[in-house]
């Protein structure tokens, strides 16, 4: 019995040596090389259009057309609002992004969900 004891425990203890682990008790790292928390979603983000479409000065079509995005193109969007219902390219919803320079898109114009995947609301 105390040689296949022996032998169980020797294994284990290879087993350890092999994945790093330690076999001593554990000894929390200092704060510093601890794992940061998770950050906090942020409200700005990357956005990409899957089609061409217009940015304008509001949520709504009814705010002039500040300028016009092609399909692919890459934004910076800060935060998502209600505002006008569009419907288009079969798509209606009434989901708006904020952008970075202050101008609005309307989210069907956007790869992704209806917000094109920027969660926080303004």
């Amino acid at each position: 019995m105390r040689n296949s004891c022996t032998k169980i425990l020797m294994a284990v203890a290879a087993g350890l040596l092999l994945t790093g682990a330690s076999a001593g008790p554990a000894v929390a790292a200092p704060q510093s090389a601890q794992a940061a928390p998770a950050a906090a979603t942020t409200a700005t983000g990357n956005i990409t259009t899957w089609i061409q479409g217009n940015v304008r000065k509001g949520a709504s079509t009814s705010y002039n057309i500040a300028y016009t995005v092609t399909a692919n193109q890459q934004l910076m969007g800060v935060c998502w609002l209600t505002g006008g219902t569009v419907d288009a390219n079969g798509i209606s919803h009434n989901k708006w992004v904020k952008l970075s320079d202050g101008n609005y898109i309307w989210g069907g114009l956007l790869k992704g969900n209806e917000t094109g995947g920027i969660s926080t609301k303004c």
